[in-house]
């Protein structure tokens, strides 16, 4: 297990370690110390030539219910930890500590996690809302539970999508338009569907099932795992998928800074009441 409790780490069969976010009071919200400490177990099981896969599920209801809007000092938090980025500018004014923050923990962390050079397989269930998604799509392989619930409600909040923007590569444009100017929910099987999620299984079924895959990818050469990830993340990049997330997060940076002007928080409140009780809701 890793030091933090909100996150568990070991290994439960030979090759595989498993992460399991586990802050099931707060339905696996994400606040700074946890972003890190989940960061640290992907490092640690990253960097042991044993392990070849590594696996990703959730401990409670619901695999995770986003950002923790209730952190009552998000930049302040960043102090307490050594950053992985070279941005900085933490306490800097203006939009610029905000910008660095979500540069390191949102898409600094989403694009570390994608790169990481060894298969991985989110095993997700319940509700998943907007950066629930953040956690799900830098791994390689989806198993959803037939009860999973997905959701982003970013421009219902006056901002233009989650700020790891793989939403037109993970539903193709159209689907991925509709989700995010409705803010709807998608279940498992449409998401299935779409090519978002490889497998719906039944939810009692769900850790075996992601194990069984997991067993059946560590039967292949390491080496050879790595380099045809690698082989694929280029063929995604080479369609100008990082390009992309880099207008998108500064758009997503220009509505906060609007927000700011216009409202005097970093979100639009006039479209948010129907979104932050389902966000609540998924937290209670």
């Amino acid at each position: 297990m890793a030091d933090d409790d909100t996150i568990l780490y070991s290994i439960p069969r030979s090759h595989v370690a498993h992460i399991v976010l586990n802050r099931v009071e707060a339905r696996n919200a994400q606040d700074t110390a946890f972003l890190y400490a989940l960061n640290d177990a992907f490092d640690r099981a990253a960097q042991d030539d044993d392990v070849k896969v590594i696996v990703l599920s959730a401990n409670g209801p619901h695999f995770s219910s986003g950002h923790d809007l209730r952190e009552p000092d998000g930049h302040g938090a960043m102090r307490e930890h050594r950053t992985v980025g070279t941005w900085a500018g933490f306490g800097r004014p203006g939009i610029e500590a905000q910008f660095s923050r979500e540069k390191e923990i949102y898409l600094g962390f989403c694009e570390r996690w994608r790169n990481i050079p060894k298969p991985t397989i989110a095993a997700v269930h319940g509700k998943i809302i907007i950066g629930g998604l953040m956690l799900m799509w830098p791994c390689d392989i989806v198993i959803a539970a037939d009860d999973t619930m997905f959701m982003d409600h970013s421009v219902a909040m006056g901002v233009g999508g989650a700020e790891f923007f793989m939403h037109p590569w993970e539903l193709g444009v159209r689907k991925a338009k509709e989700m995010l100017f409705t803010a709807d929910w998608m279940d498992a099987n449409e998401a299935h569907r779409l090519g978002m999620v490889n497998h719906v299984v039944p939810r009692a079924e769900l850790r075996d099932r992601a194990m069984a895959m997991a067993d059946k990818i560590a039967l292949k050469p390491l080496f050879a795992l790595k380099l045809v990830k690698e082989a694929v993340n280029a063929a995604q990049d080479a369609q100008g998928r990082r390009g992309a997330i880099q207008t998108s997060f500064a758009l997503h940076h220009l509505a906060h800074a609007h927000n700011m002007i216009a409202h005097g928080k970093l979100v639009d409140p006039t479209g948010l009441m129907g979104p932050m009780k389902t966000q609540a809701k998924a937290a209670e």
